[in-house]
């Protein structure tokens, strides 16, 4: 009987997923309940950020984080630049990788991983080349390869890439490998954005 190795590491990352993401929400809650109570205390009326973003095989489900913007809109309702709206407390939370906490709960329901490609915009799958839609192949995680390798510094075709690397190479070295790493990239703060934006410019396509 042959053994499907993938299988069997689909289901190990499943198990370790609900294993860390319960330990990290049990450690992490006092600060949890500080930041929900700060961020109140500062004015937001919504301290949680929720958006629909794409999982795995493109099912969409809603991301949840700490908020980090002010809902800032010009004469035409439209938000204004990220720039704009980002406040002190928010940079400090993303640059510390703070405001990712609440999406522990999203690992636990099942939507994401704890590694995998980082959940983008539903608008970017129409976008993506052959290649780069590879990355719904598998469920999208808080950290991972391309959030390693440069965040947001680097340009989108090599973050795609880096993405569809990780799919095509994904197993229990190479998840391990990046947890250790997201503990220094979050300690050095490093590729919060890029060069000239606030967090990254969208994603135009592959012509730009």
């Amino acid at each position: 009987m042959k053994i499907d190795r993938m299988k069997i590491f689909k289901i190990f990352k499943r198990i370790v997923d609900v294993i860390i993401s319960t330990f990290l929400l049990f450690l992490l809650s006092p600060i949890f309940i500080t930041i929900v109570l700060f961020l109140y205390c500062k004015g937001y009326k919504r301290v949680f950020f929720r958006q629909r973003r794409p999982g795995q095989y493109g099912k969409i489900f809603k991301i949840i984080k700490f908020r980090t913007m002010q809902d800032l809109v010009d004469e035409k309702g439209v938000d204004l630049p990220d720039a704009f709206r980002i406040t002190k407390i928010g940079i400090f939370l993303r640059r510390s990788s703070l405001d990712e906490i609440p999406q522990l709960f999203n690992v636990l329901r099942g939507d994401m991983s704890i590694v995998g490609p980082r959940p983008l915009l539903p608008e970017y799958i129409a976008l993506y080349n052959e290649r780069q839609i590879k990355r719904h192949e598998v469920k999208p995680g808080i950290t991972g390869w391309s959030q390693i390798n440069g965040r947001n510094a680097i340009n989108w075709k090599q973050k795609l890439e880096l993405d569809a690397w990780y799919v095509e190479h994904m197993g229990i070295r190479l998840d391990l490998k990046i947890l250790l790493r997201t503990f220094f990239i979050v300690f050095e703060g490093k590729g919060i954005s890029q060069e000239g934006q606030a967090t990254i410019k969208k994603f135009s396509g592959n012509f730009d």
